[in-house]
């Protein structure tokens, strides 16, 4: 046996004890007669003393030692002396007084600081991604990754889900994201798309009567990457028959409870909040609200319309509104400052940004003048503006005015410490989506969560009469502004299924391409059912604190879908894109 016990598992309580321990050299120290090393493993951190009294050759080789060496030692357990405890190591109060020492393997000097927190560059840490698991940090977050794997696994095992794997070599349904594509060899000029989510399989299995259905499963998009995309991720996925929304809702508060308690200790207070679609947009401008501080967004298109500012005027005419929100204390931004703010909003589609500042002689601005005292006097009040607050106003379409300031407002909260509580979870579900949305570029109708949500029962009507304002069924969970997950409800009869594709523009025969299987099984007896996905690596990194979720992977990919730890995308040999019968664009 190479090692008795881990690095971080001795204490007091084994004083005098023989014991083998292995792992690598974390640190080196030589005090001209004692060399003192901190051993590590993924456990912890054990001293180990070699002593020239003990045996010379032996403290002769541990002063070759070096930071990364691989090393097993023998010893007895002793306490350390008076006044070198270490209170910040588990292990502080014991060292290792070895007395036979194997070198197991040297290591290269790290190309990364291996002792560094979080200040190494990301690029780098990618190339040498293997030195960098090998970090505390680093393995401590994937540590925490793989806890809450294993409660949702036995969460979900306690109620009787069933966990069934998907293929990942599917049909290519081209509705969302960019397709992975993989050539088959064994049928020239076709291809499987790698899955976007397992959602048409699990209706499936639905139907074949798998009632209730999990998966921690690897998902596959093509797009364009930040901090919260990879192009392989892992969600959690989960379908159930016979049930309704409350059902769902009910089930994950209590595998998040079950989370938040234990991996973070707290208590999570359920029910969880609940808004509408509409109260999100109306208040915070998009979907997926961040709930831990104010600066909501308020509608004055009623205060607008009564000013001789033709810029409001003219949007409201237009069937444009005027919000805006309540800056509180950053009446001290500079005119540059503001402008900045104006150029990053035209990117998102904003014509402009009207600001009104509250200062000594209450709201000033270049278009105070628009304003009757008793107008500003009431915007001031809607607005609850008060001395060093900074009112800011977008005119235009109800979608872009939302956006736009939903930018600000995050922006903003970001800029400056205190806005923002640290520490803090804020969770919300948003229901009552709208079916669809208007696609006024492709002029047709889009899914809002995707073609297999279920209208609300109260608004299958509207379907072909005035489509926008029909709610579905579909849900997000909601934390600190960022979606955890979403589902629905789903369509379980094929004449409802085909009434959503003809709204959407999806014809017969299309259909029949790309959902003919699915279509085919809803005729055979297919339940009411619904479900939910969670991004795993999303909820992962945000409980540890971590802005990009590359974090919480063990092997990502750059910003260009790469790897750089291993090369890949690359170039393949020409036979082999022979035998799946490809030719390159630039081969003549």
């Amino acid at each position: 046996m190479i090692r008795t016990h881990t690095c971080g598992e001795l204490r007091k309580s084994n004083l005098d004890q023989e014991v083998r321990l292995a792992g690598w050299v974390n640190s080196w120290r030589d005090h001209g007669g004692l060399v003192f090393i901190d051993l590590r493993d993924r456990y912890g951190l054990t001293q180990v003393v070699f002593s020239p009294r003990t045996d010379a050759k032996l403290h002769d080789l541990a002063r070759t030692l070096r930071s990364e060496y691989v090393v097993a030692v023998r010893g007895k357990v002793a306490a350390r002396p008076e006044g070198t405890v270490n209170p910040s190591m588990p292990t502080g109060e014991i060292e290792i007084a070895a007395d036979d020492l194997e070198i197991q393997n040297k290591a290269e000097t790290p190309a990364i600081d291996m002792a560094a927190e979080d200040s190494i560059a990301t690029a780098q840490r990618m190339e040498w991604r293997v030195l960098d698991l090998r970090r505390p940090v680093v393995q401590q977050r994937l540590i925490f990754r793989h806890k809450v794997a294993r409660i949702m696994r036995r969460y979900f095992d306690s109620l009787d889900f069933v966990d069934v794997e998907t293929p990942f070599l599917a049909k290519s349904t081209p509705e969302g994201a960019r397709d992975f594509l993989v050539p088959c060899r064994l049928n020239p000029g076709t291809f499987f798309a790698l899955p976007q989510s397992p959602q048409l399989f699990k209706q499936l299995l639905m139907v074949a009567g798998f009632d209730r259905y999990y998966q921690i499963v690897r998902c596959f998009r093509d797009e364009d990457l930040r901090a919260q995309r990879q192009p392989e991720f892992t969600q959690l996925d989960v379908e159930m028959s016979f049930i309704g929304m409350e059902d769902i809702i009910g089930i994950i508060e209590g595998m998040m409870a079950l989370i938040f308690k234990e991996t973070l200790g707290l208590e999570l207070s359920l029910p969880i909040q609940r808004m509408t679609y509409r109260e999100a947009m109306d208040k915070y401008g998009c979907d997926a609200p961040d709930i831990r501080y104010g600066m909501n967004l308020c509608d004055v298109s009623d205060i607008a319309k009564r000013t001789t500012f033709r810029v409001f005027t003219s949007a409201i005419e237009s069937g444009g509104v005027i919000k805006g929100f309540n800056a509180k204390g950053f009446g001290d931004l500079s005119r540059k400052d503001i402008d900045n703010l104006q150029t990053d909003i035209a990117g998102i589609g904003a014509k402009g940004l009207a600001w009104l500042k509250y200062g000594d002689e209450g709201l000033a601005s270049p278009i105070r003048k628009f304003f009757s005292d008793d107008l500003a006097a009431e915007l001031a009040t809607r607005m609850n503006a008060q001395k060093g607050d900074l009112l800011l106003f977008v005119a235009d379409e109800p979608k872009i005015a939302n956006t736009c300031l939903s930018f600000l407002r995050t922006t903003l909260a970001r800029s400056r410490e205190g806005i923002i509580p640290k520490g803090i979870f804020k969770l919300t579900w948003v229901v009552d989506f709208p079916l669809v949305e208007w696609n006024k570029d492709e002029k047709r109708w889009d899914s809002v969560h995707h073609p297999f949500t279920a209208p609300h029962p109260d608004d299958v009507g509207l379907i072909e009469t005035d489509p926008g304002n029909a709610r579905s069924l579909g849900y997000d969970l909601v934390m600190n502004g960022v979606e955890l997950g979403g589902g629905s409800i789903r369509m379980h009869r094929r004449e409802m299924q085909e009434k959503v594709f003809n709204l959407l523009g999806i014809s017969p025969e299309r259909a029949r391409d790309r959902f003919g299987f699915l279509l085919k099984n809803l005729e055979y007896g297919a339940p009411p059912h619904g479900g939910i996905a969670f991004g795993l690596d999303r909820m992962v990194a945000m409980l540890q604190g971590a802005d990009d979720i590359r974090e919480v992977i063990a092997f990502p990919k750059n910003q260009k879908a790469a790897c750089p730890l291993t090369g890949a995308p690359s170039v393949v040999e020409p036979k082999q894109l022979r035998e799946l019968h490809i030719k390159l664009a630039d081969e003549t």
